[in-house]
């Protein structure tokens, strides 16, 4: 079983910039594309962005233009760059391995995620 460890989260202040990375165990990574998802307090999760195994991003219109999904084959681990950060910003934020359907259907378990708060 694929692990994935996200890490990088934290507490900023709206404008703030974070980076989040998430580890995959084993080097199927390379093959597969990714998602970064989030789930705020008493909502569902949600798709951020997505990557494919060849590095096209996408995103959600929420976050376009302000955070930007990378990946870095050679380390197995994807990267989520969040600049001008807002409140609404505030969730765990979990990767993911996905089939890029409509929607894009998630692979394997989830990481514990990693917690992102912005204040006010």
């Amino acid at each position: 079983q694929v692990q994935l460890v996200e890490s990088g989260g934290g507490l900023v202040q709206t404008g703030g910039s974070l980076r989040l990375s998430c580890v995959a165990s084993e080097s199927i990574f390379r093959l597969n594309d990714m998602a970064w998802y989030r789930q705020a307090p008493g909502k569902q999760r949600d798709l951020v962005a997505t990557i494919t195994s060849g590095g096209a991003a996408n995103y959600v219109t929420s976050v376009r233009g302000r955070f930007t999904i990378s990946r870095d084959n050679a380390k197995n681990t994807v990267y989520l760059q969040m600049n001008s950060l807002k409140p609404e910003d505030t969730a765990v934020y979990y990767c993911a391995f996905v089939i890029l359907t409509t929607p894009p259907r998630t692979l394997g378990d989830w990481g514990q995620g990693t917690q992102v708060t912005v204040s006010s």
